[in-house]
């Protein structure tokens, strides 16, 4: 029993261990690649907003969406970007993340021409490569919440694509704790997977962004 409870211990220790180093990393790797001020962050041709559901089990909208499809506009209406790219999940014909946040850009006055959907940004690891490779944009602003942002930025820098982030309002921590602790494990599998080069689950052909 003695030996069993060791083993736990320095098993769990690792873990710890583990997903301390990865955190550390991802916001090392980051730092100052993440903007809140609209004013202070650069302007580029496109966005990149990462997906996530429209509204949550009881009906009401989520508010990491809201926040950042109002993030999203708010980059557009002030010229920092020409372009948006909306990646979600549409693994299925009740579920289409992406056109959810087109929608809502075009409620928030965002014109449809400047919109391109992405149907297969399944991970965030999925959104930023096809990003470059599907839509040829390897110089981009993401769109999310500051812990997201940070995790695309880290992944971004690895999968050659020169971005900064531009953090949408984060929801109040009795709201969010859960995402922010699904997020450090989040972390663990993004290092994990570009040590091992992990793929996107879909490519596609070329889709050219404004005047590409």
């Amino acid at each position: 029993m003695k030996r069993w409870l060791r083993i736990t211990f320095y098993l769990g220790l690792l873990t710890l261990l583990l997903v301390a180093f990865c955190d550390t990393l991802v916001e090392s790797s980051s730092a100052g690649s993440v903007y809140t001020n609209l004013h202070e962050i650069p302007a580029k041709k496109t966005a990149l907003v990462l997906g996530t559901m429209y509204k949550n089990s009881h009906g009401s909208i989520n508010p990491y969406f809201k926040y950042r499809m109002e993030a999203a506009a708010n980059l557009y209406k002030s010229g920092k970007v020409k372009y948006i790219i909306v990646s979600g999940d549409n693994g299925s014909k009740s579920y289409d993340e992406s056109t959810d946040m087109k929608n809502v850009l075009i409620q928030l006055g965002v014109p449809q021409e400047v919109i391109y959907l992405d149907y297969a940004g399944f991970r965030t690891l999925d959104s930023v490569v096809r990003c470059k490779e599907v839509f040829d944009q390897d110089d981009i602003i993401v769109v999310s919440q500051e812990f997201h942002n940070q995790r695309a930025v880290f992944i971004s820098q690895a999968k050659g694509v020169k971005a900064i982030g531009y953090n949408a309002k984060d929801v109040a921590f009795a709201r969010g704790y859960l995402v922010l602790v699904r997020e450090k494990l989040a972390r663990v599998k993004a290092v994990l997977d570009l040590i091992v080069g992990k793929q996107p689950k879909f490519y596609g052909s070329k889709v050219a962004v404004g005047n590409a």
